[in-house]
């Protein structure tokens, strides 16, 4: 057996647990990663490689140090294309857009991390959580290769992904963690990495496409002209589809893939939910997908976990520090998560809550009618605003779905307030059942307007 101490532990070298390493050691933490895959494979991710708000990422590995795997810095808008409506939408993106090679940026924030003195432990499996008798989280253990490994720390950081062991393994009573996470909050994607033989006539644009149903979508992201993501997901409440399946018969429908070669292939598991309401207990932080840095609507979360993973190992630093690592010293990453990007996360729930409810082809023709920069503003703002004239336009293009424009503007209205009572999160876990207890009255409107089955 091998012992380990340190003032942090990290499991899982993605990127909200790298950006974490990077901040602790840069601040002079003793810090590890601990990382189950090998050398080699560590980094290599199921991701749909866009990257939104590429110019704006915490300074904890420096923005050169990641930028020889961005491969596509011209994509600038959205295509999405509705067979049902024969028609191509094409929308603007706000903020700064990349389309990056994932296992090469994998391996460039791992370096990043071990460049600012952590360490990384690779091939260990981690099995276990330690606590003490006050519930206070102080260590994990695992196996290398085979060898019982064990690891005390003062502070665990939980960037284990979607359905963490880590949170079955702890015992969170008596905190405010939550643990009202559930199967219908996840979806299933896999994607694969193509190359085709002459440039497609996108390659400055996101594709989008429905699938068969309304909770999920097919995507083709150029990472270069030639070079394509192209993938597929669906939330897990829904029927299953056969996604290997599903993306080859619409690849072999595309002219442009014409004896196209595949070079990678990956799925996972991701959450399309809203942040967790707490992700802290004593001893104890989740961060990434561990914790539903996501964007809900478009499953997007590289600058979520980035950030996320920066404000946790922030704060864990503050409270090592301080000498204490409770839920309440550690209550203040909550507040940073929420007032950056977790309110506007959990608004755009609501219309991934929108389309688990109508039927896709509908959804679809509400699209079309929409002014594609008032779409852009919903789905990845959260809120959006029209004009007399705007509306007026939009009134006659949209003839045919106005029962579905005026849910979907009842819809965002909901969404719009949901955001608002987000900012107001509470400063300390003894304000969690009110504002709780408000939020989830404010679902219930949600669910009555959009006719959707509870999510959570």
């Amino acid at each position: 057996m091998s012992d380990f101490t340190y003032d942090l532990v990290v499991v899982g070298a993605g990127t909200a647990g790298c950006y974490a390493a990077a901040t602790a050691a840069n601040a002079g933490l003793d810090t590890v990663i601990v990382e189950r895959k090998d050398e080699t494979e560590a980094g290599h991710i199921a991701c749909g490689d866009a990257l939104k708000g590429a110019n704006n990422f915490p300074n904890a590995i420096d923005r050169s140090q990641i930028e020889p795997a961005f491969t596509n810095t011209d994509v600038d808008h959205g295509r999405f294309e509705i067979p049902s409506e024969d028609t191509v939408l094409e929308i603007p993106v706000p903020g700064e857009l990349a389309v990056i090679d994932r296992w090469e940026y994998g391996r460039r924030i791992i370096d990043g991390a071990q460049q600012a003195g952590a360490d990384i432990h690779y091939d260990t499996v981690v099995q276990d959580v330690v606590q003490d008798a006050t519930g206070t989280v102080n260590g994990i253990r695992g196996k290398k290769n085979g060898d019982v490994v064990a690891y005390d720390a003062q502070v665990v950081l939980d960037g284990a992904g979607s359905l963490s062991l880590l949170q079955d393994k702890t015992d969170f009573s008596g905190t405010h963690f939550d643990t009202n996470v559930r199967y219908s909050q996840f979806c299933s994607a896999y994607r694969e990495i193509v190359e085709v033989e002459e440039e497609v006539e996108w390659k400055d644009a996101l594709v989008f496409k429905p699938t068969k149903r309304a909770a999920g979508y097919l995507w083709y992201f150029p990472r270069t002209g030639t070079t394509i993501n192209a993938g597929l997901g669906f939330q897990m409440n829904e029927q299953p589809m056969q996604m290997i399946a599903d993306l080859k018969d619409d690849l072999r429908n595309r002219p442009e893939f014409k004896n196209a070669t595949v070079t990678d292939k990956l799925g996972a598991a991701l959450p399309t939910r809203r942040p967790y309401d707490s992700a802290v207990a004593n001893g104890y932080m989740a961060i990434g997908d561990a914790a539903g840095h996501v964007n809900p609507t478009t499953g997007g979360g590289i600058a979520g976990a980035a950030y996320g993973g920066t404000y946790a190992a922030e704060q864990a630093i503050t409270a090592i520090s301080d000498g204490t690592v409770s839920e309440d010293a550690l209550w203040h990453y909550n507040e940073r998560v929420m007032d950056h990007f977790g309110a506007r996360y959990a608004g755009l729930d609501v219309y991934n809550i929108l389309s688990t409810a109508v039927d896709v082809d509908e959804l679809m023709g509400l699209l079309a009618a929409l002014p594609g920069e008032k779409l852009a503003e919903a789905l990845y703002d959260g809120k959006t605003s029209m004009g007399p004239v705007l509306a007026a336009q939009t009134a006659i293009k949209s003839y045919g779905y106005w029962r579905q424009i005026i849910d979907f503007y009842k819809t965002k209205q909901l969404a719009e307030e949901l955001i608002d009572h987000y900012g107001r999160y509470p400063q300390s876990p003894d304000a969690m059942a009110g504002w709780q207890r408000q939020r989830d009255q404010l679902l219930d409107r949600i669910y009555e307007t959009t006719g959707a089955e509870p999510k959570y």
